[in-house]
């Protein structure tokens, strides 16, 4: 039996848990706003949220250093 190689594990650097809490950030505020009977720009900030930072955050690979 074959050992796994560890090279698959999601490794997330400081700028990936940035880019999470902005995310975050922006889920609560997109709900908040949505609370509010706001039906317009809630809707925006929720599919920013989850369609692009939150990808993004967790698929982001830093440049290695030379």
């Amino acid at each position: 039996m074959l050992m796994a190689n560890n090279n698959n594990k999601l490794q997330l650097g400081p700028i990936n848990y940035i880019i999470l809490g902005i995310a975050v950030i922006l889920l609560i505020v997109g709900y908040f706003i949505m609370a509010g009977n706001e039906i317009v720009i809630s809707p925006v900030i929720l599919t920013i949220a989850y369609g692009v930072l939150i990808p993004l955050g967790l698929l982001y690979k830093s440049k290695p250093k030379e």
